[in-house]
């Protein structure tokens, strides 16, 4: 099979779909965000690529702290729409009910399944984007999230981005157990 050259602008896995949630001043903003993962263990650092003219960014550099809040796909409507608005000419603290953690400066969503609050431990200039990393300083959820004390992904209902084609899907079947399923090879 012949391989061909797609470019480099392409994404061959879906991306979590998340809001991060700033203060700019005393103003709760909430960005959607889909370039955002966990980077380290220990700490536990999180990364997102943020656009730097965004209001969330300014926040984030303003108030060294975010918070990234996982919706449901049923709260698709409403984080797409933080993701189409900007901060800047909407006002979108009303769009969900906010609550405050351990960090007095990280405004995360009540109807979220999981919010992580994290305080900034670094940038790093991309160009367009700038690279910031969270470290955890505490993660929500409720206990019908949970199944054996653990976060269920299927329990938390989450949406996943893919792009180029900037579609929103769900989240499928459990394949297999990681670390585990690939030790009939190493027979």
């Amino acid at each position: 099979m012949r391989k061909i050259n797609v470019g480099s602008r392409v994404t061959p896995y879906p991306m979590p779909v998340t809001l991060v949630g700033t203060l700019v001043g005393d103003k709760v903003n909430f960005m959607a965000v889909a370039w955002i993962n966990r980077l380290n263990n220990t700490p536990p650092i999180w990364g997102a690529g943020i656009n730097k003219n965004h209001l969330t960014a300014k926040g984030i550099l303003e108030q060294k702290a975010f918070s990234i809040n996982f919706p449901t796909v049923d709260m698709i409507e409403k984080t797409d729409f933080c993701g189409l608005n900007s901060g800047n000419k909407v006002d979108k603290s009303g769009v969900f009910d906010i609550f405050f953690g351990e960090l007095k400066n990280a405004p995360m969503i009540r109807e979220c399944p999981l919010t992580i609050e994290c305080k900034l431990h670094d940038t790093m200039d991309l160009g367009t984007n700038l690279l910031v990393l969270g470290e955890v300083v505490a993660a929500y959820t409720e206990n019908q999230y949970l199944s054996d004390g653990k976060i269920d992904i299927k329990k938390v209902n989450p949406a996943v981005l893919t792009m180029p084609d900037n579609r929103y899907w769900t989240v499928g079947d459990y394949l297999a157990k990681a670390w585990g399923v690939g030790k009939k090879l190493m027979q």
